[in-house]
């Protein structure tokens, strides 16, 4: 007997080890797991506010180009510029409030050898206001050259006197830049700091456009050399523009660093094609302008490029990984980790008694049968719910569709018809007697033009208006504008004319055949297309097939990839079915059929009948 109790306790004690070791392991896995996951989820977040600093700094870029075309836009439509006319442009653009990283708006005259006393003169008189050094002004460096680009007007006035009379194009490199700005007529970014305006860690930057006088042709490139008038340019600080954006983002110890990768004045042959310049580091201080980028394995890191009017720029964004943690985010991976323990512990104890009793495990079993058929039941009926709330989703993202898109049509497409009709009657009206007006006049009218078909592709985009011509009309519409957008041929085989349908069942046969076609764009690399829509015995069915590269293996439940299980939810939501047939090298064939009736419920029990509604080959 005492032997008997010792082979007992001898195999309780291993059976105990045993769990103990394995529960170990399992909360080891699920604490490396969870602490995976909750880093891969804060990089995500991470990424994600990268990617929307890096979208921010691209439209303020664009609005400070926009508004140094806009400035010069003004310019050439003055007979004459002038201090005044300078002044009151700039003054009403409120650039404090508007713009507040853009310091200065500056504007060079271009000034031929022969004309330079003259220049002189006017520079000395509009500038009296300077007291006795306006009759020391003139052009520096004042070597003689055959042509000068002067400083003439500078806002806000007052500031940065000294740079009055200054000859942009007597550095070479700025004098390359310039020429090209000249005769390409398009603006160009400085890829320098600007050296007056710049201090450690507080970069100034400058872009500048051509500006030509009215009512001369500028085709060619003698023409804009003959038309040329001068140059506008901008200043705006680096700092400001950044502090900004990180502003908007409210990351905690965020650090962005800005590179200039493009060439630098020093560097115009280009031998040095890896050079970048810093324009600006967060952490940057007077005395350590540019501090070396962390390397440590707690920071997450970003690179993201830029593009500054043609200089490419690169952006580093870096945080350590805490400051995107909560609180619940560094204690869940050991609360996993006892988890995962205890239930380890609690499971090898279950089977180790399951083990010892057979009665106690026929017992343990019908339970555990009556609860998962219970278990099975509940999910089968939140499945059906998860359905009618799918389809409710979709009714109502349709609808939501449907009258933004009329809202769209009825309010902004009345108000730019509007809009066009007075720009083409004051069009006629300047025709004759007003021809720069005219001139401006037929370019606003492009612009509403351009706008116009904006409006429609967007309307086009929620909700095509030819969907309420019915399906067959829709479809047809959908495989022209397929053709049309990508070149591939698409034939259409539809022998049934229009179709009768519900409103929610022909917008599905729609979505599937726009997801069917883009797929189509994306992944298959086809050179043809055949669509047939067909109606038998009241199942409608559409077929897209191509003669592309086809699925891969397992390509039907690739990660990420919701094309096909859209379409499968929606053809199972009508009841329907899905089927899918594809080889690599020989095309894809996407198939669905629905019953053409009104009710979703219905067919949803149906289906439920008949078991799922898909398949792959």
């Amino acid at each position: 007997m005492s032997r008997v109790l010792r082979d007992a306790f001898s195999v309780t004690r291993f059976s105990f080890w045993t769990g103990l070791l394995l529960s170990s392991l399992i909360g080891g896995i699920a604490h490396l797991f969870t602490a995976r996951s909750i880093e891969s989820d804060a990089q995500q977040r991470f990424f994600n506010h990268c990617k929307y600093a890096q979208s921010v700094i691209a439209v303020r870029i664009k609005s400070y180009t926009d508004l140094l075309r806009a400035s010069a836009s003004t310019l050439q439509s003055a007979d004459t510029v002038t201090q005044r006319l300078f002044h009151d442009y700039v003054n009403g653009l409120n650039l404090a409030r508007d713009y507040p990283a853009l310091d200065f708006i500056n504007f060079a005259v271009y000034v031929r050898a022969s004309e330079r006393q003259d220049f002189v003169r006017r520079l000395r008189a509009e500038k009296s206001a300077l007291g006795a050094r306006a009759a020391q002004l003139d052009i520096v460096p004042p070597n003689t050259r055959p042509a000068y680009l002067p400083v003439a007007y500078i806002e806000p006035q007052g500031q940065l006197s000294g740079m009055y009379g200054y000859d942009l194009m007597s550095n070479p490199y700025f004098g390359d830049m310039l020429s090209r700005e000249r005769d390409e007529g398009t603006v160009q970014a400085s890829g320098t700091p600007i050296p007056v305006l710049s201090r450690p860690n507080d970069v100034y930057l400058g872009m500048r456009m051509p500006v030509y006088r009215a009512g001369l042709r500028r085709d060619s490139v003698e023409q804009r050399r003959t038309a040329y008038l001068g140059s506008i340019g901008i200043a705006f600080s680096v700092t400001k523009l950044l502090k900004g954006v990180m502003e908007e983002i409210s990351v905690p110890d965020l650090r962005m660093t800005l590179y200039e990768t493009g060439p630098h004045v020093d560097d115009e042959a280009g031998d040095d094609p890896g050079r970048k310049m810093t324009l600006y580091d967060s952490q940057g201080t007077l005395e350590r302008p540019s501090p070396p980028l962390d390397t440590r394995h707690d920071l997450f890191t970003v690179t993201l490029p830029l593009d500054f009017n043609g200089r490419p720029w690169t952006t580093v964004f870096s945080v350590p990984k805490s400051a995107l943690y909560t609180d619940f985010d560094v204690h869940y991976p050991n609360l996993m980790m006892a988890f995962g323990f205890l239930g380890s512990m609690l499971l090898f104890a279950l089977v180790q008694t399951l083990t010892s009793s057979r009665r106690a495990a026929l017992e343990l079993a019908k339970e555990m049968t009556s609860e998962l058929r219970e278990s099975q039941n509940k999910l089968q009926l939140s499945h059906h719910k998860l359905r009618r709330l799918a389809d409710h989703a979709y009714q109502i993202k349709e609808l939501e569709r449907k009258r933004i898109a009329r809202e769209i049509h009825d309010d902004l497409g009345q108000n730019l018809l509007a809009l066009r009709i007075e720009g083409e009657m004051l069009a006629a009206r300047t025709k004759a007697s007003h021809r720069h007006l005219h001139g401006r006049a037929r370019e606003t009218l492009q612009q509403i033009d351009t706008i116009i078909k904006s409006v429609r592709q967007i309307i086009n985009d929620l909700r095509p208006t030819v969907l309420d011509l019915g399906l067959s009309a829709a479809v047809e519409w959908q495989v022209n504008q397929f053709e049309r957008r990508t070149g591939i041929p698409c034939e259409l085989r539809n022998e049934q004319g229009e179709i009768a349908l519900p409103d929610h069942c022909a917008t599905a046969f729609f979505r599937i055949l726009q997801e069917s076609l883009t797929n189509v764009v994306r992944h298959a690399n086809a050179t043809r297309v055949w669509v047939e829509l067909s109606l038998n015995d009241g199942w409608l069915s559409l077929m897209v097939r191509d003669n592309g590269c086809g699925l891969p293996p397992g390509g039907h439940h690739k990660s990420g990839s919701f094309g096909l299980v859209g379409i499968e939810e929606r053809v199972i939501i009508l009841g329907g079915t899905c089927s899918v047939f594809s080889k690599p090298g020989g095309g894809t064939t996407v198939t669905v059929s629905a019953p053409v009736v009104n009710a979703p419920e219905h067919l949803l029990q149906e289906h439920q009948e008949h078991g799922a509604g898909s398949a792959v080959i």
